[in-house]
């Protein structure tokens, strides 16, 4: 036991102080937020928000989209399912009739909600109801649709989003076609690609799932994919909602762009979700850009969050009218 005479005398009186007007701040008045004027435009709106945290990177990344996109530089989407699950895909839509967005990569589940809306105009089963009587994920159309549109995309030389797209673009068959951001992006000549985990889908469980014909086909996707990455430089990059799959891939694509000498940097990352998790903090927000570029992370819900970003793109851009 220390003995309390061998302990060293704190004499607090001695401490070194300076005057609070010498201190560097990180946070002052000037940043702080307004109330919101009733009548008051979007653009109003996101001025009136503090310049503090992440509402400084909501600023940042919309500039960042916008920089991009007027000196013709990248602007690609990876993302979940849950974004077009929460009614987003008209905003998506918008961006890439724009020309805002140049591509797309979607995990496997993104196209079985796509074409579920653009055939019915509604999607996203209630998995408890389903799972205990094992009638979770046997809707007939779903899989038979996509599994079909596969194998003969595959035989054809295509992806999967490519081929999906093309069938989707069919009005007769899909009378919702116009949520659709498959058939959107056939439209405005948008690149789609759908990166597929075996097992992790519903249309996999059905007899018609031809897993060379997947394989292949997403294969075909990952390499269009790092194509695109290959020529990011100076473009933005946003991971929307893919915890896993969209995040590994989006690294292996940086790297194979750069192992063959292609300048894939300076680029901004973003990750959107309503958790932060290791995978798209560490492979989209940090190891792309940690040599150059920046890398943000925007935390909330996606039917909040997006439509906030998308809100702040289109507030910058000419009104397409401008345009004709």
């Amino acid at each position: 036991m220390v003995k309390r005479r061998d302990l060293p005398n704190l004499d607090l009186r001695r401490l070194k102080t300076y005057r609070l007007a010498q201190r560097r701040s990180k946070v002052n008045t000037k940043l702080f937020a307004s109330p919101l004027k009733k009548g008051a435009s979007f653009r109003r709106f996101l001025d009136t928000l503090p310049a503090i945290l992440a509402a400084a990177d909501l600023h940042r990344v919309i500039d960042a989209v916008i920089t991009a996109h007027r000196r013709g530089r990248p602007v690609l989407i990876g993302m979940g399912s849950h974004p077009i699950k929460v009614g987003l895909n008209p905003l998506f839509i918008e961006l890439m009739e724009r020309g805002v967005v140049t591509g797309v990569a979607l995990n496997g589940s993104g196209i079985i909600h796509d074409v579920e809306l653009a055939l019915h105009g509604q999607t996203s089963e209630e998995v408890e109801a389903g799972i205990d009587d094992g009638s979770f994920g046997m809707a007939e159309e779903t899989a038979t649709i996509i599994n079909r549109a596969v194998s003969e995309g595959a035989r054809a030389g295509l992806g999967i989003g490519e081929a999906i797209g093309r069938l989707l673009t069919d009005r007769s068959a899909f009378p919702r076609n116009q949520y659709s951001l498959l058939a959107a992006a056939i439209r405005c000549r948008v690149p789609v690609t759908v990166h597929v985990a075996i097992g992790t889908d519903i249309i996999h469980m059905h007899p018609s799932c031809d897993g060379a014909a997947v394989g292949a086909a997403s294969l075909r996707d990952f390499r269009r994919l790092t194509q695109l990455v290959a020529g990011l430089h100076r473009g933005v990059y946003l991971n929307i909602g893919s915890a896993v799959i969209l995040p590994e891939v989006f690294l292996k694509a940086v790297t194979i762009a750069r192992n063959l000498g292609f300048p894939a940097r300076e680029f901004t990352t973003v990750n959107m979700d309503f958790i932060q998790q290791y995978r798209p903090v560490t492979n989209v927000v940090r190891r792309p850009t940690q040599r150059s570029g920046r890398g943000f992370t925007l935390t909330g819900h996606h039917e909040i969050m997006v439509p906030l970003l998308v809100a702040g793109i289109l507030d910058k851009l000419p009104s397409p009218h401008d345009r004709r």
